[in-house]
């Protein structure tokens, strides 16, 4: 698990208060009585749970502002809907609504977007295989899931890859101590011209000999899309300064590819 604080626009976490026990018992009473005030409070209350959960995700691949607010909502779920007859603390019952939420939003707004018909017929064919198992003691064969589920057999695989995580064409695949292999380097086009892979070869090499807070930007910027202000904000720097940074880097890579 990631260890960090998690800053939050417009939110001094220093000053987040932490209700007792005690307390949290006498706001549901109240809230439950009617008392939206205590509602408020036991939301106000309870911010650092949600701040301690998002210290499982990636501050740097995430807006940390976007998945508090997000986050938030599953605590107000779970305000909402507890009962102090479940002799239950209100963080062991609103840690998987908080953590449920958070990952239903970082996976409806994936940039690799999905089918919502697609992923359902996958966790049916999933569904479908785990309860063949635990019946016969070994999966079926993909004619025999689609026979069950009438659907066609290319459909399976399809449908499965759609569950999976997309790969950065610069994930590295290999090093032996010399130059990284990327996937990159992998993926073969075959209406390439040699001079566009005289270009890229150039333009690996040049990324190689800059800085690495200015490859870092560059590869922020124009490979997986972030704003300068994102960049910023991940940082810890302005936005002014990212963009000093981004176009040193432009023009050490033109005249190192020249």
């Amino acid at each position: 698990m990631s260890k960090y604080k998690v800053d939050i626009t417009n939110l001094n976490t220093n000053n987040i208060k932490v209700l007792k026990q005690e307390e949290m018992i006498e706001l549901f009473k109240r809230y439950q009585n009617g008392d939206l005030k205590a509602k408020d409070e036991l939301i106000n209350g309870n911010l650092k749970l949600v701040l301690s959960i998002l210290k499982r995700f990636n501050k740097d691949k995430y807006n940390m502002d976007d998945l508090f607010q997000v986050g938030v909502i599953g605590l107000i779920k779970a305000i909402d809907n507890f009962d102090l007859s479940y002799n239950l603390k209100l963080s062991t019952y609103a840690c998987p609504l908080i953590i449920g939420e958070v990952k239903r939003y970082i996976r409806d707004n994936n940039s690799l977007r999905v089918s919502r018909s697609i992923k359902d017929l996958a966790y049916q064919i999933l569904k479908y295989k785990d309860e063949y198992l635990k019946t016969k003691g070994y999966e079926p064969k993909n004619e025999e899931v689609a026979a069950a589920l009438g659907i066609d057999e290319y459909q399976i695989t399809f449908a499965l890859d759609s569950l999976k995580e997309p790969m950065s064409i610069f994930e590295p695949i290999y090093n032996d101590g010399g130059d990284t292999i990327y996937l990159l380097d992998q993926i073969a086009d075959k209406k390439e011209s040699n001079q566009d892979k005289d270009m890229l070869i150039s333009l690996r090499k040049a990324m190689q000999k800059i800085k690495e807070r200015e490859r870092n930007v560059l590869i922020e910027r124009f490979i997986i899309g972030k704003t300068q202000m994102e960049i910023a904000d991940a940082l810890g720097i302005s936005q002014a300064q990212v963009s000093r940074i981004e176009k040193n880097a432009i023009q050490n890579v033109k005249r190192l590819i020249k």
